[in-house]
């Protein structure tokens, strides 16, 4: 794995865990103690674990808001441009929905530049955002509250989406492998696929680390999504086979995000 992947392997496999011991990351991941430790006191530093004597655990405040936290600290400048690609394919006056991606929360402030707007979404934290935009009136998509992803899923949400039908649809996934979006989640593929039945425009937004890396349940072969955003680090071979095989990919630029 990459440093930051192998950076938020690490942070998921604590956090499901909630206490693990330095050597067990060794043995799980193949890498040396001197690798774990620089990645455990990265994550320490932003706050999303907590370092012991040979151990590390998620942090005392608990796995939703250790997971929540870390998931926004995140490739930061590829969900910036990710986002402002996004906002091109909103018009003022439609209707859009929003996942419960860190990736697409991103876009939720955003949204104000091209107000009015109607926005529906699970997301609690897109929604924390939403409400504070002026011309925006929102829809929050009820349900089971999941306290590791902030946001709502189960059947209630999936029936409330279902009597929806929005201009277009945000969402992102947990990775690319071949030519099909996957989600490790299979309750977030369920809420994720009721939205994709009631959108006229599916936008997908992924960063390029999450290409060729696996999740467990398909999501949607990449053909079903109108666009593919992806940030421009994948590189030219991946982007030749994913565009020969008919797929609307649309490389986005980190430069300005970065700077």
């Amino acid at each position: 794995m990459k440093g930051p992947e192998l950076q938020e392997a690490i942070a998921e496999h604590v956090l499901r865990l909630g206490h693990v011991r330095i050597e067990d990351l060794v043995e799980h991941f193949g890498v040396s103690r001197m690798t774990a430790h620089r990645h455990v006191e990265a994550l320490a530093r932003q706050g999303v674990l907590r370092r012991l004597h040979g151990a590390v655990t998620a942090q005392p405040s608990g796995l939703y808001e250790s997971a929540f936290r870390y998931r926004v600290t995140v490739a930061q400048a590829e969900k910036q441009a990710l986002a402002r690609a996004a906002l091109r394919y909103v018009e003022a006056g439609q209707a859009v929905m929003l996942d419960e991606s860190s990736t697409v929360m991103a876009l939720a402030s955003l949204l104000g530049q091209v107000a009015p707007l109607t926005v529906a979404t699970n997301s609690v934290a897109a929604a924390e955002q939403l409400i504070k935009i002026e011309g925006v009136d929102l829809i929050s998509l009820g349900g089971n509250y999941n306290k590791v992803y902030n946001a709502y899923i189960g059947l209630i949400c999936e029936q409330a989406i279902a009597k929806l039908r929005v201009n277009t649809l945000f969402l992102s996934a947990s990775a690319v492998h071949g030519m099909a979006a996957f989600i490790q989640d299979q309750q977030m593929v369920r809420v994720k696929q009721a939205m994709m039945a009631v959108a006229q425009k599916r936008v997908l937004l992924v960063d390029h680390d999450k290409f060729d890396r696996q999740a467990l349940h398909l999501l949607a072969p990449l053909s079903e999504f109108d666009v593919v955003l992806a940030t421009d680090g994948l590189n030219a071979a991946r982007r030749a086979t994913i565009a020969d095989g008919g797929v609307n990919l649309q490389i986005v630029s980190t430069a300005r995000a970065a700077e």
